[in-house]
């Protein structure tokens, strides 16, 4: 199946919405803690099982999460009959390993982010998924929250005008290097692969289209990777996106969508909150140099709020499980993966990874 929704019925001929997808997480770090957590509030999934290099990690990581089964290794939690679909959530060299040896052993995959390490993995990744007639889609969990939808429809309703300009930084500084995943070149560190990826991810959701060019330019930190990173995308329609991530400087990581007659600004667009996610529809500001006393026809700042009512890692399962269960289309597909990969690749030249 590989992701595409043209297929994804072959998994579940009927709609069944009280069937359950269960879970085995492989990895025990930050992001499968907040996968757990937020399972725990889906309407359609629960966790089986966790797995980690030792059984010590798996086990504590089990008992405080009350998941029935813990593994000391990656290959015994593949070998559970009672495990449906794997969150893969290891370092992101180790993706494409386990992504196919879980899909070999007859699982569905939900790969986090960045989902692979070159295009060339994707593309295998894929061709095995459709191989074994099993689920396997990209964990860009900001997708299923509502707040997400609620822009792009703004944005068709021609509430901003034509589109121009996307502008996105998601940014961070942490003084963790020794032992952490990021900074490990042999793992695939580096803010590019690490929050990077989201930026180009929303870019083209809300172009609608691939890059023409990409440019960028990076501030390489001592253990190899790169720290900071900062470039632009052109769109066809002569749309430009410009994006900054990083691991050593802090910035707003706010997303605005530019056009003819206004702006969309978002605050928190990459982990929204359960309820209250905001964002704000901006026009007139700065006024028209030209006739500075002029007023806009609508109100210079529309504020709205959007309510998800589950977590937001709950909502990207149970994405997941529709996918599985009843034939729906994956939130992120095939095609999607394979174009923010082709991106992370060219951004990796162009900055001499």
């Amino acid at each position: 199946m590989g992701g595409k929704g043209d297929k994804a019925a072959s998994f579940h001929e009927d709609s069944d919405m009280s069937a359950k997808l269960r879970w085995g997480i492989l990895g025990t770090g930050n992001i499968a803690r907040q996968f757990a957590t937020g399972v725990k509030s889906s309407r359609r999934c629960s966790i089986a099982a966790i797995g980690s290099r030792s059984l010590e990690t798996a086990r504590d990581f089990a008992g405080q999460r009350d998941i029935p089964r813990a593994y000391g290794s990656y290959d015994e939690l593949l070998a559970d009959r009672d495990v449906d679909a794997v969150y893969n959530s290891l370092p992101n060299s180790l993706h494409h390993e386990w992504t196919i040896k879980a899909l070999r052993s007859g699982k569905h995959v939900l790969c986090e982010k960045p989902f692979a390490i070159s295009l060339r993995e994707t593309v295998e990744m894929f061709d095995v998924a459709r191989q074994m007639n099993r689920a396997l889609v990209e964990a860009f969990m900001y997708r299923s929250h509502p707040l997400t939808h609620a822009v792009l429809e703004t944005i068709r309703s021609g509430a901003i005008g034509e589109l121009r300009l996307i502008r996105t930084s998601f940014c961070y500084r942490t003084t963790k290097i020794a032992g952490n995943v990021r900074f490990a070149p042999e793992l695939a560190g580096g803010a590019l692969m690490d929050v990077g990826c989201y930026c180009f991810n929303f870019s083209r959701l809300i172009a609608g289209a691939e890059p023409t060019s990409v440019l960028a330019s990076a501030r390489m930190h001592e253990t190899g990777v790169d720290d900071v990173v900062a470039g632009t995308l052109h769109f066809p329609g002569d749309v430009l996106a410009t994006f900054a991530a990083g691991m050593s400087v802090q910035a707003d990581n706010a997303a605005y969508v530019c056009g003819t007659e206004g702006y969309i600004e978002i605050p928190v667009p990459w982990k929204p909150p359960v309820n209250g996610a905001i964002y704000s529809i901006c026009r007139g500001i700065p006024p028209k140099q030209d006739n500075p006393k002029s007023t806009p026809s609508a109100p210079p700042r529309e504020t709205r709020t959007v309510d998800a009512h589950f977590e937001l890692y709950g909502l990207e399962a149970d994405d997941f499980a529709a996918t599985v269960l009843d034939g729906k289309p994956p939130v992120v597909s095939e095609a999607d993966t394979l174009g923010n990969m082709n991106v992370l690749d060219q951004v990796r030249r162009c900055i001499k990874l």
